[in-house]
């Protein structure tokens, strides 16, 4: 993961005040739950005394409730009770869990993932998303693959063609969103197979946002075309824009091996005239996203199992022309990867002890990784309440 970024780890709506919530994000298990006052809290799931999961357990006023012995932890990470000693027993500073800074933003939660320091940055949202008007509706869920590869997958569009081919409910797809009405719908399927070729596409660089725009084209028939806009924000934000539709992904790692996708469908505005409420409006972005889960997700996945190396970096990928926004986005990723290791190494060489050459030769450099595929640093967790803590992930 790149360390020193906002991490959307959920939806909003699915942390209450009555019970705690459980998830596995950035390879760490988490517990998200709200105190007295609706403040969110963000804390490391695992009970320092036995190691029960804090997710299985239960709210007790402003602390969470361990579910094996009934310790509970304050918003702190301090452990307020220990019931097995009464109360006023003394309890041990050791027991505090670590509380990670998370805010809200967008209808997601966010996560820090990095360096301690006194001010956060703001949680990076590129405009299509930040200030699109449109009504939409958001799922997510995860998938076995490293969030690289599906990033990968999502900043083109390329390869739809082949993968999304064969599965009886893509026909449907192919009438409503690429069928002509003078035939009903009934050429979509050969329109969609036919517009193969990449063309007029074009990259631009914003900061850490990539935009990409290019059309699908039928190369014996340019006027058989579809454009699309594709934006990406570090570090895991992908918005695509078409004609036929308007999505924002969120891939947001679970841990080495897992990724939570975070999809949200935006209102198709050509019904808009059809359907007056917004309830009946959001029904299709419902619909879309269900068949997105359970038809056309899954076949990307399928393929992106089978990839090898599972990890995509530096020298891993033989890119061809349209690939420019998956190169920019591993060169860049590498990029923030080695800015992130050099900020954290530069305290840690500041603090060492210098040891005399005679004893122990002259210090040199702290390993890293292969300049091609970086060993990810070890960011530590800070600027929420509590006590930081040092996280130990190291990650393709």
């Amino acid at each position: 993961m790149i360390p020193n970024q906002w991490y959307p780890i959920l939806e909003t709506k699915e942390v209450g005040n009555d019970k705690p919530v459980g998830v596995r994000r950035m390879g760490e298990n988490l517990v998200l739950w709200r105190d007295l006052d609706g403040n969110l809290v963000c804390q490391g799931a695992r009970c320092p005394h036995k190691g029960a999961n804090l997710g299985d357990g239960r709210m007790k006023g402003n602390t969470i409730e361990c579910p094996y012995h009934g310790l509970r932890y304050g918003t702190d990470g301090a452990c307020k009770a220990i019931p097995a000693l009464g109360t006023g027993a003394r309890i041990p500073a050791s027991l505090r869990v670590p509380v990670h800074p998370v805010r809200e933003a967008h209808g997601l939660v966010w996560l820090w993932w990095g360096d301690q320091r006194a001010e956060l940055p703001d949680v990076q949202i590129a405009p299509e998303v930040a200030d699109n008007p449109l009504l939409h509706w958001t799922m997510h869920w995860p998938r076995p693959v490293h969030y690289t590869r599906y990033i990968e997958s999502v900043l083109e569009f390329y390869h739809i063609t082949f993968v999304h081919r064969d599965h009886w409910f893509n026909y449907i797809d192919y009438a409503l969103l690429y069928g002509t009405p003078r035939k009903f719908g009934l050429d979509g399927r050969e329109r969609y197979l036919s517009a193969t070729k990449v063309a007029n596409s074009r990259f631009e660089t914003d900061g850490q946002t990539l935009r990409y725009s290019f059309d699908g084209q039928d190369e014996n028939d340019p006027a058989n075309s579809s454009h699309y806009d594709v934006t990406f924000t570090f570090p895991c934000q992908v918005h695509i824009k078409n004609d036929q539709f308007e999505v924002t992904s969120w891939l947001s790692p679970i841990d080495e091996h897992n990724t939570e996708h975070i999809l949200r469908w935006y209102e198709y505005p050509n019904a808009k005239p059809f359907l007056r409420s917004p309830s009946l409006r959001l029904l299709l972005p419902r619909l879309s996203l269900y068949m997105e889960k359970w038809i056309q997700d899954i076949q990307d996945v399928r393929v992106m199992e089978g990839q090898e190396p599972k990890v995509t970096g530096r020298g891993v990928n033989k890119f061809i022309q349209v690939d420019e926004l998956n190169a920019k986005y591993v060169a860049m990723r590498d990029r923030l990867i080695q800015e992130a290791r050099a900020g954290a190494a530069a305290p840690a060489a500041a603090e060492r002890t210098p040891v005399a050459p005679s004893a122990a030769g002259v210090p040199g450099v702290l390993p890293g990784g292969r300049a091609a595929a970086p060993a990810e640093p070890k960011p530590r967790r800070g600027g929420g309440k509590g006590t930081a803590v040092t996280a130990v992930r190291k990650t393709g």
